[in-house]
């Protein structure tokens, strides 16, 4: 079993029902949805699609509604702008005349803050101008790289300081949107502090929905906050795009890293993002420089790796996904296993003396009875090397752990009045679906007294003759 989930971005490329069933076949856990593009009415139609195909073939996928913040993008342009090194092109608050070369920005008031000298980035900073001259209107710029400019690409200023709100308008509506459609995952863009998480979290209760929510990390703010932000988000998600464009490239391996660890400190996932495998938009082969990143990101200890443009735009995203996890299976195999279990002295007592048992009987997987999903979360952070069956009885808990490193939950519709019934009912479940074999030896975590609201609490070890008697028996 692969335990690095994957997370695969729709679009035009993939926003089929076909598209979107064989993705789940090859390995899709969770589908993102870029709200920074697409009508709501798209997005809709993505979300029925994907949980039909999910039905159809019998395997639970998470949505991630990932709002856009407040990104500055170039505002609509008629056709792409072709650029030259040396041209000058224009930054104005009110009138876009693509013949002259002039553009306006989602953001115009930022003008009022460049600076003679400061840098401008486009497109991830494939294009790059610095400004040289500028009025009450516009600031005029020369390009220092070139490339072809397209309408709503974003636009970086890593010289300049301004505040913009991390939750805009637009994303308090988004919010309420993926509320109303059962969205199971929000990332939020921009993010600066906790003060960002917990107006997300105020408006998504408001609405009557409780997603996981990962504060993306793209800003120099993020960073330096990581503590703060963990402290009140449910994940994270190093968003290494803007993150190099504002930090500087060099920096991005030392801090993906960093962000990780500090997650895992707390039992938080983690999500690695951007440009994983972006030559396999045109090719149907990746590049050793990717594979490299790719087993990087898996042996930094994420839970999961995430396309964008593989999968919304290329030519070959079932390839792009096959090849995600093909890499991750092959790195999985040399993981350091119980990493965390020595590095946390923090965790849970039980998942570490589950941890521990598991280290010294060296049981077939684990299984975890989960009303929330915090034990089973908190069995993962430790990274044993077995993997974490959970069973809910909620589905909305078992979408969520989708993302959740080495976790394969399975959704009973029944829990019964007793203990032994409840793990009867799931023996019956597993063994049919073949996630377990009686001649195996397993280790169980289930709260005491049984149907009580709170964490796991009490231990099981099933081996073959105890399985065998709690199925003939209750």
């Amino acid at each position: 079993m692969r335990k690095t989930k994957i997370v695969s971005t729709l679009g035009p490329a993939t926003d089929s029902f076909q598209a979107i069933e064989q993705l789940i076949q090859t390995g899709v856990n969770v589908f993102r949805l870029n709200f920074s593009h697409a009508t709501y009415e798209y997005h809709r139609t993505l979300i029925t699609k994907i949980r039909k195909a999910s039905a159809k073939i019998g395997k639970e996928v998470a949505i991630l509604q990932d709002v856009s913040g407040p990104k500055i993008r170039i505002c609509h342009l008629k056709k792409p702008m072709e650029l030259e090194v040396g041209d000058i092109i224009t930054l104005s608050k009110e009138t876009i005349d693509e013949t002259t070369k002039t553009i306006t920005i989602s953001y115009p008031e930022i003008i009022d803050t460049l600076q003679i000298g400061d840098q401008i980035f486009f497109s991830d900073g494939t294009i790059r101008a610095k400004v040289i001259d500028k009025n009450a209107t516009e600031t005029k710029c020369e390009i220092t790289v070139a490339q072809t400019l397209n309408s709503r690409k974003g636009v970086n200023f890593p010289d300049s300081h301004f505040k913009i709100d991390a939750i805009t308008p637009k994303d308090k509506q988004d919010l309420e949107f993926g509320a109303k459609n059962d969205i199971d995952l929000v990332a939020l863009s921009f993010v600066h502090n906790e003060n960002d998480i917990n107006i997300a979290k105020s408006i998504l209760e408001a609405n009557g929905a409780n997603p996981l929510i990962f504060a993306k990390i793209e800003t120099d703010d993020a960073v330096a906050n990581i503590e703060q932000i963990l402290e009140a988000a449910d994940g994270i998600m190093v968003a290494r795009g803007d993150l190099g464009v504002e930090l500087g490239l060099q920096k991005v391996p030392s801090i993906q890293k960093k962000i990780i660890k500090a997650a895992a400190k707390r039992a938080k996932p983690s999500i690695v993002a951007t440009q994983m495998l972006t030559s396999m938009i045109d090719s149907p082969y990746p590049t050793r420089a990717e594979i490299s990143d790719i087993a990087n990101a898996v042996l930094d200890g994420c839970d999961a790796v995430m396309l964008s443009d593989e999968t919304t735009i290329g030519k070959y995203p079932n390839a792009a996904v096959q090849t995600l996890h093909n890499t991750i299976m092959e790195i999985e195999k040399d993981y350091p296993y119980f990493k965390e279990h020595q590095n946390n002295p923090v965790a849970d007592p039980i998942s570490a003396a589950v941890i521990t048992l598991a280290q010294a009987i060296e049981p077939d997987a684990l299984i975890a009875f989960s009303r929330s999903g915090k034990s089973a979360m908190s069995l993962a952070a430790l990274r044993p090397k077995q993997k974490i069956l959970v069973k809910s009885q909620n589905i909305k808990v078992l979408r969520k752990l989708q993302v959740i490193w080495g976790i394969d939950a399975i959704l009973l519709s029944q829990e019964g009045d007793h203990a032994n019934q409840a793990i009867k009912e799931f023996l019956i479940k597993a063994l049919d679906l073949g996630m377990i074999a009686l001649e195996k030896k397993y280790i169980m975590t289930i709260g005491f007294p049984f149907n009580f609201q709170h964490p796991a609490n009490d231990i099981k070890l099933l081996d073959e003759g105890t399985m065998r008697y709690l199925l003939d028996h209750n």
